[in-house]
């Protein structure tokens, strides 16, 4: 093989033995909390950064809540949603006749 070619053998070994299920629903909730925890937390040290500077209005503490905490749920809702859709388009398995 010359110095700077690609190899021809294929990137993953070829075994008979299937793949490791993979538990897509838990992954995404786990994936989802790690965002919303960043998502919180950057925006928790801009506002605390903020008051530092220039002090907390009372009009603040009901943005707050919206800003912290409103895109986390809304990425949530959205999630739900597209698996919902996605439900949509699997084929209903005909029940099994169990009498015999």
């Amino acid at each position: 093989m010359p110095l700077y070619s690609i190899p021809r053998r294929p990137f993953r070994p070829q075994t008979s033995e299937p793949s490791a299920p993979i538990n897509w629903r838990r992954g995404m909730i786990r994936i989802w909390f790690l965002i919303s925890a960043a998502w919180v937390m950057s925006w928790a040290i801009y506002l605390i950064m903020g008051a530092i500077e220039t002090g907390l209005r009372p009009s603040d503490l009901l943005a707050i809540p919206v800003l912290l905490f409103g895109p986390p749920v809304a990425l949530l809702l959205f999630g739900a949603a597209t698996a919902w859709a996605f439900r949509g388009f699997r084929v209903d398995q005909p029940p099994a006749d169990n009498d015999r």
